[in-house]
This record gives structure tokens, sequence and C-alpha cells, in this order.
């Protein structure tokens, strides 16, 4: 694999540059969401801007109509009808880099559901279920363990390279070299971190994301036609888009590649930050770490009601295809709907005391892994992955509890949210 030197950029920058692009203002955004809430169901305008974050609107955000809503019903019928809200203007952002291939967070309508139908096979439970015993030796074996002695860590330098290990393993790449997912990873996150709004970056920072999609995609493609040549054979996710048949259609390596691409930043960045935001919930929540470790069944209502309480992706935009009347107010053919997943997922009329956590509330769906036709198709790994981590912590570090040399750890961000640290000691 040649690596651009442009590149040659640590994972923790990468990471750590988009932490700053979407960490936005100090506004606390719960806060703001509530009080929409209860003032009106709808706001006309860029709600979003106030936040100083980029959205997959781009520099169009400030050129069309833009509308937000707030209340649960409001979110769950925008992302529910694809048809109407639809997705397409996000390939528009990413241009080149997705030029004839597969990025599904963009496709609309019936090649939507084609696509979906053909990759969804890959990503259900039962298929997932088997790469529990390789996730569970990968975070165990070269995490974890080699920390056992030292008493103390930042979990979030393992929350950073484990999740884009396991995908990198799971998704059939050799593992002769330990040294390639941190680069795959740090590309990726210079991909994202090309959304930028700060006018003596965005520059700089397209430049860089242009380059890391060219050095991704040719690096992925090498291991594709040499995976197709070989056969396709195997459980990991390459072979099985290699070998997916739906009425006949096959994946060309081209649609392979950049499907991989697209994943990769969701594989790894956004479990790492749903892992900081489980952990400063686990340590903070008076009582909860004593019944996680004794009870581990608790761990899924743990992930799940994190995921409510503290979305990572705290907004999704939409794009009408017609015009539609919500709440009395018409919203043209063309406008940007901004879908505060934030705000339904602490919904009064919907949530009990939704400001509070509370792992034992009645179970119903949030917004945290989207909802309806773009619900996130990695989910099920992402959840299998928080768990076998959970787990493996709680095994193997005896008394786990926060180093009180540190500051407690906080979730911030505007977008993209999370705790940058998570100091623990164990006996």
């Amino acid at each position: 694999m040649t690596k651009p030197a442009a590149l040659d950029i640590p994972l923790k920058a990468s990471y750590n540059v988009v932490s700053q692009t979407y960490k936005g203002t100090d506004i606390d955004i719960h806060e703001v969401c509530e009080a929409m809430r209860k003032k009106t169901p709808i706001y006309e305008g860029d709600f979003i801007a106030q936040f100083g974050v980029p959205t997959n609107a781009g520099l169009a955000q400030g050129t069309k109509p833009t509308f937000a809503v707030f209340n649960y019903d409001d979110v769950m019928t925008v992302l529910r009808d694809a048809d109407t809200y639809t997705s397409g203007f996000i390939l528009k952002g990413f241009g080149a880099a997705f030029e004839g291939g597969l990025f599904i967070l963009g496709l609309d309508g019936e090649q939507h559901r084609k696509v979906r139908q053909l990759l969804q096979p890959a990503f259900v439970p039962a298929t997932v279920n088997k790469w529990r015993g390789k996730m569970d030796r990968v975070i165990r074996e070269d995490f974890l363990q080699p920390l056992v002695a030292d008493k103390k860590a930042n979990l979030m330098d393992f929350g950073l390279y484990f999740p884009i290990r396991i995908m990198y393993s799971l998704m059939g790449f050799p593992e002769n070299d330990p040294e390639q997912y941190k680069q795959f990873a740090s590309w990726s996150l210079l991909m994202a971190g090309a959304n930028q709004i700060d006018p003596d970056k965005i520059d700089e920072a397209k430049r860089l994301g242009m380059l890391a999609a060219q050095g991704l995609y040719d690096a992925i493609k090498e291991v594709v036609v040499k995976r197709r040549e070989e056969g396709a054979e195997g459980e990991d996710l390459i072979a099985r888009l290699l070998r997916a048949d739906n009425e006949g259609q096959r994946l060309t390596d081209h649609e392979v590649v950049t499907f991989v691409r697209s994943l990769l930043p969701a594989a790894g960045e956004t479990t790492t930050r749903t892992l900081s935001c489980i952990l400063v919930m686990l340590f903070t929540t008076p009582g909860l770490l004593e019944r996680v470790r004794e009870d581990r069944s608790l761990i899924p209502r743990l992930i799940d009601e994190t995921v409510r309480y503290e979305p990572i992706a705290t907004f999704k935009v939409r794009e009408t295809s017609r015009e539609v009347e919500m709440h009395g107010v018409k919203i043209p053919k063309g406008s940007f709907v901004q879908a505060m997943v934030v705000s339904a997922n602490r919904d009064e009329k919907v949530f009990e005391n939704p400001h509070e956590f509370n792992i034992d509330r009645k179970a119903r769906p949030s917004f945290g892994f989207g909802f309806g036709p773009h619900m996130c198709i990695g989910q099920f790994v992402a959840k299998l992955e928080l768990n076998c981590a959970l787990n493996a912590m709680l095994d193997l570090y005896p008394n786990m509890r926060l180093d009180p040399d540190y500051p407690v750890p906080k979730i911030e961000g505007a977008q993209l949210r999370g705790a940058s640290e998570v100091h623990v000691i164990w006996d």
C-alpha cells in the first residue's frame, strides 16, 4: 500500500480534528431544544447555525428554505418517509469521492431499497452474532489484557482504536499489518473532517479529505480485487459483498470499495463516541456500575438508554421532494428539514422523566441509530462491539472506578457528542 506523504497523520490527531470541527458553541443543545418543544413545534430558519457545526447539507444550507422539527412524532415522520424527505443531496457534498460508487446514505427510492436489500444479509443479527468470538478475542487479547498490570488507564485510548480494529478484521483485511488499520482509520476521519465551515480551514480540510479518500480507495481496492481473484471465500464482509446476489444483481469492485470506504468512519468513530457516553453514564449514575457489574444482562438496556439520552448524531437533515405542510407551516419542495433527534429523544410527551437516565424505563424506539429506511445498517455490529467491550472491561479490571486524580468526564459537542477522556483505576 502506497501512503501519500501528506497524510502521515496519527489517528488520534485526526480524531481530535473531527471533535473540534463538530464541538460547536457552548450553547447547551438539550436546553435549547427543550425550550423549542415548549415554544413551537417547527422552527423556520437554520436552527443548526447557532451551534456552529457543519451539516451534511453543506454550504447549500444557507441557500435553500430551511426548517427544524423537535417533537418525537415529527422527527419520526421525517425519518420514516424517505420518499418525501430525501437524502440524495448528501452525495453532492461528497462529489467525486463517491462518484458512481455505493454510498448508501445518499441513495433514495427504489435504488436505495434494492441496495439495502442486497447488503442487509451481511448485517442481520444471525450473521453478526457469528463474529462475537472474534470480537471478544481482539478486545481482550489485543487491547485490555496488556493493561491489566497497570491498574489504571484512559479508556478512550482503548475506545479510539478497538472499533476500527474489529471492523478491519471483520471486513476481511489481512491481519499481518497491525499498523494499517490505524492508517485506514486516520484517513476515514480526515474524510469526515473535510466537512469544515471555518473559512480559514475549508481549503486545507478539503484537500486532505480528498487525498484521504483516494488513498483509502486505492488501499481497499487492492484487497477487494485480490479477494475476488481468490474466489471471495469466507464469512467476512468483503467476501459476503462480493458474493451477494439479489435477483441476479452483483456489486462491482468499485461499488464494494466505495461502500467499505463509507462504512469505515461510522464503524470506528461513532462507536468510539458511543462508548465514551456509555462509560460516563455508567460511572456517574449512582448505583448503576454495581448493578451492571453484578448483572450483565443489563448491558443491552444500558446501551439503548445511552443512545436515547445522549445520541451521537444530534440531528439528521433531509430535503423535501414535494411541498408539505407541518403544523400549519408550508414547506416548499426542495427545502431542508432538520430533524432534531436530540430533542425527540427527550420528548416529554413520549418519555416519562426524559431528562433522567434510567435503564429500567419502558422500552420504545428512539432515534440514536436513525429510523426508517435509512436506519443505521451497522447498528447490530456496533451494539455487539459495545457489549463485548463492556463485559471485557468489567471482567478484567476488578473494582473498576473513576480515577480521582482526573476531572469527572463529561459529554460535549453539538454534533458527534462524546467524552474525550475517561480515566479509571482498578484493583
